[in-house]
C-alpha cells in the first residue's frame, strides 16, 4: 500500500507510525513541503504471511511453552519463532507486491536506494502499552532482495525475547 493512501483512519491495517506518516504527507504536501514517499506492508499482509507459512499454531503453543521468568525458555522459544519466520516462504503474491513498493520508489529516486524496514505495530503506541523500540529496524536496505528478506526479519522480529517478555 502507497504510505500516501494512510491515514489515522487506517491504524488497525497500517500500524501507528505508518498511519501518522501518511497523515503527515498529506497534511505538509498539501503545503507545497516535499515529504519523502514510502509504500507499507499490511498487518493483513503480517497475517496472511503467518497463515500461509503455517505457523500460526507453532507460535500460538510455541508461546504457551514459555515457563513463568525462566529466560532460558523465553530465549529458546524467541529464536526458535524467529528461526522459522526467517526461512519461511513469503507467499509469491506478496512478495511481488513488496517488490512493486520498492521499484515504484527506484522510480521515484533512482535505481537501488537505500530504504528502511522498520516496524508499525498496530498495537505500537496505545494509551495503555508501547511497544516502540521493541521490534528492529533495518536501515540502508538496498536492491529488492533485501527489501523481501528484511521485511520478513521485521516479521521475526515480533518475536524477540524483549518483545514478548
Amino acid at each position: 500500500m502507497p504510505l500516501e493512501q494512510a491515514g489515522m483512519d487506517d491504524v488497525d491495517k497500517v500500524g501507528g507510525k505508518n498511519a501518522s506518516l501518511g497523515e503527515m504527507l498529506h497534511e505538509l504536501s498539501g503545503k507545497g513541503i516535499r515529504v519523502p514517499s514510502g509504500f507499507i506492508v499490511t498487518a493483513e499482509s503480517y497475517r496472511l504471511f503467518i497463515r500461509e507459512a503455517g505457523l500460526e499454531k507453532f507460535i500460538r503453543s510455541s508461546l504457551k511453552g514459555i515457563v513463568g521468568g525462566d529466560l532460558r525458555s523465553l530465549e529458546s522459544v524467541s529464536a526458535e519463532i524467529r528461526a522459522r519466520i526467517k526461512s519461511a516462504p513469503i507467499p509469491f503474491l506478496l512478495q511481488q507486491e513488496i517488490i512493486a513498493g520498492y521499484r515504484g520508489m527506484e522510480k521515484e529516486y533512482g535505481k537501488n536506494i537505500d530504504v528502511a524496514i522498520r516496524s508499525s505495530a498496530t498495537a505500537e503506541d496505545l494509551p495503555d502499552a508501547s511497544f516502540a523500540g521493541e521490534h528492529d529496524t533495518y536501515l540502508g536496505v538496498r536492491g529488492h532482495e533485501d527489501v523481501v528478506r528484511s521485511v520478513k526479519s521485521c516479521f521475526a522480529s515480533l518475536f524477540t525475547a524483549r518483545a514478548i517478555s
